[in-house]
Formats: structure tokens, C-alpha cells, sequence
């Protein structure tokens, strides 16, 4: 009988960090805030910061992953799914759910860093499929707008252009939405962050998912509800480079 406990790498238990990176013509898209905010999460685990090597000279159009663990730094790249976009053409269909979790953290905790502990976010996201739509965006227990499982949300009111700020609500900092309000100005928006309820949300003009790879994804129905499709959908996904 083989009674030897086998310890498994960390990265295994989701004990390690990632970034996903937009690879352009020109190299991957917004590469130093992607290296900072995996910096920044690491630290939230205890980690040293990445000895990365020098991936600025990759060119084509794919998806770069950063995979980093205590006993792997992993760098892919891969070709960006047909699945990703469609959704930044044709839109998404979402649903909101409650996602059991208070805006009010424990100091303990990791939500701010992009951390390998996707099981849930997947499995919210095959349940979004099961009722009948593609994504959903998760609210708070207090019933505040957080993030989708793996994008920010964004809307417009008027000319107002607005994100979740991450650290009222306890989410990860989205690069995506964050440069996009960097440069709203340049077309005449006014970009701010605010907490959002659910009923809000619904009110707003326009609705998106925000995230390296579809860069936008509108919002077409929330739930069941249709949404008119918005003329800013194409121009700010021109503004990013999309």
C-alpha cells in the first residue's frame, strides 16, 4: 500500500496569478499595465514579483497568457477564440445574479488580484448558458454592480462613461475599461467611476463587457429585457484599436 501524501504544485490549488494579453501587429496591447497589475497580484500572494523576459518584440494578432505560480512562469500564445469575436461584433445576451459576496472584503482577501481560481467564474458562466444567456454580470450581496466573471462592466448615460471603481466594490482592476476612460474624453465623454445598482444599470443608455481580448462586448438584452443597439458600440471599439 502506497501511503505517501503527494503535494501537488500550488499553481494546481489556484495559488498563483495570470494575465491575458491582446497580441497586435504592433506587439501586446497595453503590456505595461498588464505586467504591472500582475506585479500588484502577486504581492497580494505573498509572491516576489515576476522575472519576466522581454516579450515586447511579439507581433501577429492572438492572445498572450502570463501564467505565474511559486514553481512556473509560463508565456503562450495562442489564436483569440471565434467565440470572443463574435461577441465584439454581434453583441452578448446577459443576465444579472446575486454572486453572494458583500462589497465589504476580509483583509485576507485575494479579489483584487487576477488569481488562477477561475473554477467559479467558469461555472457562472456555463449557468449564464443554461438560462439561456452568454454572460451575466454578478451583483453584490448589498445588490451593487461588481464585474462579470471574466470582463468589467461599463455603461453610458448621456455623455457620461462609466466603470465600477474597484476598490469600493472589491473587484479586479480592469485595464480594458481603465484606458478606455483614459481616452473618452478624445470623442467627448466624460469618464468617472461610481457604484451602479442593478436597476440603474438597466436605465443606463448603454451597457458593455470590457476585456483585453473582445475589447467591447455591448450588452443586447439584460435579463431578457432587448436593448437597442448604440452607434458608440463601433467607435469606441475603433478608439481602442479593435
Amino acid at each position: 500500500m502506497n501511503d505517501r501524501i503527494l503535494v501537488p504544485p500550488t499553481g494546481l490549488m489556484g495559488d498563483g496569478v495570470f494575465e491575458t494579453l491582446h497580441l497586435r501587429p504592433d506587439g501586446p496591447w497595453l503590456l505595461d499595465a498588464h505586467v504591472s497589475r500582475l506585479t500588484r497580484s502577486a504581492a497580494l500572494l505573498d509572491m516576489p514579483p515576476p522575472n519576466l523576459p522581454d516579450i515586447s518584440d511579439l507581433s501577429g494578432e492572438g492572445a498572450v497568457r502570463i501564467i505565474y505560480t511559486r514553481e512556473v512562469l509560463d508565456i503562450s500564445v495562442s489564436p483569440i477564440p471565434a467565440r470572443v469575436i463574435n461577441e465584439r461584433r454581434d453583441g452578448i445576451r446577459a443576465i444579472s445574479a446575486d454572486q453572494g459576496v458583500s462589497i465589504r472584503r476580509p483583509p485576507w482577501s485575494v479579489s483584487a488580484a487576477k488569481t488562477l481560481s477561475y473554477a467559479e467564474n467558469f461555472a457562472a458562466r456555463r449557468w449564464a448558458v443554461r438560462q439561456g444567456a452568454d454572460d451575466l454580470i454578478w451583483l453584490s450581496t448589498e445588490g451593487y454592480v461588481r464585474e462579470a466573471p471574466t470582463a468589467s462592466v461599463v455603461w453610458l448615460t448621456g455623455n457620461d462613461l462609466h466603470t465600477v471603481p474597484p476598490a469600493t466594490a472589491g473587484i479586479l482592476p480592469g485595464i480594458t475599461a481603465a484606458h478606455l476612460l483614459s481616452v473618452a474624453p478624445s470623442v467627448g465623454l466624460r469618464p468617472a467611476e461610481r457604484m451602479i445598482t442593478r436597476a440603474e444599470l438597466a436605465a443606463a443608455d448603454t451597457i458593455w463587457l470590457a476585456s483585453s481580448l473582445r475589447g467591447l462586448a455591448e450588452v443586447t438584452s439584460l435579463d431578457g429585457a432587448p436593448r437597442a443597439r448604440s452607434p458608440w458600440t463601433p467607435r469606441l471599439l475603433d478608439l481602442l484599436g479593435y
